[in-house]
């Protein structure tokens, strides 16, 4: 396709949280080089920051300041106390972001980090998190979530759920899905020709032949050799101590880890700013910085960008990809 890339749409998140601070400082920081608007209401953007109120995301496209598509949010701010009241257009701020991505006004969404009490105070919102709620808008049954760096990918194939409930959660299908899923993301978003993906063990020493566990040879393994006889570049079941290290991850383009903790430990020490969650198999492209709302900071100038900066440039990078 031809002509400029739309914009990034970049929804407010928590109002009372660091992510309006931290869209200024991004703008601050990236200037006109890479266009994005934020949605949410202007008074909960800190005092003197420089605006441009829009009407159209291709008007963010040559805005001065701040490209601002107002999407008021009734109820009063308090820097650090979410207000339940703010849910309802938290939670459209969302949806109309992802209506803007459908529709090719903008080329991605990134969103700010949303505090999920309030919502479901406020307005009963029935989803863990930001990706079942965009997976949900999307008409999307499976996703999958992977935190991106330049130095590290990685992919828990369970998430937010207790260590002890992981074995029995983890099945072949599921794994399966996810090691496909993550295929796909990694040449549609990522722009990979020939992607190659390593899998963790659960166990240590990945169950060091049934001795220390039996889901390496009775799940693990047998999933992963199926795709890499359907042509797959996928190895494993791995040890994970040995799968993080730099020449290690000069072998691969994505891990695909067993449980939550043993995924994001590794990008988080590798590369704790600038790591970027990213939702992999949905219709539009979406990102988010790798941290909360940070309350106990809000409003103090000291929320660091870093994340979210990362955030707008990977989901322009996708956007690109996909449109090329």
């Amino acid at each position: 396709m031809s002509g400029p890339l739309p914009p990034v749409a970049l929804s407010c998140g928590e109002p009372a949280g660091i992510g309006p601070e931290i869209a200024a400082r991004a703008r601050a920081a990236l200037g006109p080089a890479l266009p994005f608007f934020w949605i949410g209401d202007p008074r909960h953007l800190p005092p003197g920051t420089e605006i441009t109120e829009i009407t159209s995301p291709q008007e963010a496209l040559s805005a001065q300041g701040l490209p601002v598509l107002v999407h008021e949010i009734p109820g009063a701010l308090t820097l650090g106390t979410p207000n339940p009241d703010h849910a309802e257009g938290v939670i459209s701020a969302i949806a109309r972001g992802v209506e803007l991505v459908q529709s090719g006004a903008a080329s991605a969404l990134c969103t700010a980090p949303i505090h999920k009490k309030a919502l479901q105070d406020g307005a009963g919102f029935a989803y863990p998190g930001h990706t079942e709620y965009l997976a949900a808008l999307c008409g999307v049954k499976q996703v999958v979530m992977m935190l991106a760096s330049d130095q590290l990918r990685v992919v828990p194939a369970t998430i937010h759920i207790p260590l002890k409930d992981v074995p029995a959660t983890l099945t072949a299908a599921g794994l399966r899905e996810t090691l496909q899923i993550t295929h796909a993301g990694l040449i549609r978003d990522f722009g990979i020709e020939a992607p190659r993906i390593v899998v963790a063990g659960l166990n240590p020493h990945a169950g060091e032949g049934g001795k220390m566990g039996l889901e390496e040879t009775q799940m693990i393994g047998p999933v992963v050799d199926e795709l890499r006889r359907e042509g797959m570049d996928v190895r494993g079941p791995m040890s994970a101590d040995t799968m993080f290290h730099a020449a290690a991850r000069a072998g691969y383009d994505a891990a695909v880890c067993m449980y939550h903790d043993q995924a994001l430990i590794p990008i988080k020490t590798l590369d704790f700013d600038r790591g970027v969650n990213v939702t992999l198999g949905l219709p539009i492209v979406r990102t988010s910085p790798d941290h909360g709302t940070a309350l106990d900071i809000a409003g103090q100038a000291r929320a660091n960008p870093t994340s979210l900066i990362e955030a707008l440039r990977m989901a322009a990078r996708m956007g690109a990809a996909r449109r090329a």
